[in-house]
């Protein structure tokens, strides 16, 4: 398969997503697949992906290892995050929760949109080319399932705007996931 000859734009990504998401239900694959189109949609990325979250066991990992999380008390979570479907250079493989913007989304179950990494307590540098980020935690069923990740080398790259339509994206690639 060659290039494409149209560039995506933001506007067709989230209709692109939902034509994707309608078609497969591996949640590996569209992880994958909707990396590639936020990349090649959105400009002045370095870095788009997925992080999944891996609770504190001994048991080995599958896709999608959920731990239930009391609702009260999120920050309660034991576990970290595990390195999934991106595009861009080599990444962090694992991050505590509460550390960094992404391990501070999983624990928080909040979205972060950080205008300047280096201001950003803790912030952790897998590319030293990042200036800010945005990082939406992957919520279903009342279980942390992992965080959407995008870094951009430009200071106040996110707008709300940004933020809000990829929230929508989480939203629809959550509803294929399966009831746990």
């Amino acid at each position: 398969m060659s290039a494409p000859i149209h560039r995506l734009t933001p506007d067709d990504l989230l209709s692109a997503a939902t034509g994707l998401l309608a078609t497969e239900r591996d949640p590996l694959a569209n992880m994958a697949n909707l990396s590639a189109l936020i990349f090649e949609a959105l400009p002045d990325l370095n870095w788009a992906g997925f992080y999944l979250y891996r609770p504190q066991t001994t048991a080995p990992a599958t896709l999608f290892t959920l731990a239930q999380v009391a609702s009260s008390s999120p920050q309660a979570a034991q576990g970290e995050l595990v390195l999934g479907p991106f595009q861009g250079r080599v990444a962090c493989t694992r991050i505590a929760l509460g550390k960094g913007v992404c391990g501070t989304a999983a624990e928080t179950r909040t979205t972060q949109r950080v205008p300047d990494v280096h201001e950003f307590p803790g912030h952790i540098a897998c590319d030293v080319a990042s200036a800010s980020e945005l990082v939406i935690p992957l919520v279903a069923h009342g279980q942390l399932l992992g965080v959407l990740d995008l870094d951009s080398p430009l200071k106040n790259r996110f707008s709300v705007q940004e933020q809000q339509l990829l929230e929508e994206l989480v939203s629809a690639f959550l509803a294929t996931l399966p009831a746990v």
